[in-house]
């Protein structure tokens, strides 16, 4: 993970790069969660797994798509503060 900018200092490239990657590593936890999610989903409808597993895969699914909320919230106010002189 990139070291933040000093205070008072403009958004450098290397942290845009940082947010970039960040960014690409959301969009990557999102799309295998949800195709994890649904195979999961499938599979145990096809084997008669019982309920306990599906829930235990929405709860693994929520856990994912809250953490990849929470840095896209965290990446977008820090290029929100960035934008604003604040950052």
């Amino acid at each position: 993970m990139a070291r933040p900018p000093r205070h008072g200092a403009p958004q450098t490239g290397r942290t845009s790069a940082a947010d970039a990657r960040q960014m690409r590593l959301v969009a990557v936890v999102i799309a295998l969660t949800m195709a994890l999610w649904l195979g999961v989903q499938w599979l145990g409808g096809q084997q008669g797994w019982p309920a306990k597993y599906a829930f235990l895969a929405d709860l693994a699914a929520i856990g994912a798509l809250v953490w990849s909320l929470l840095v896209t919230f965290r990446i977008w106010r820090r290029r929100n503060a960035s934008t604003q002189g604040q950052g």
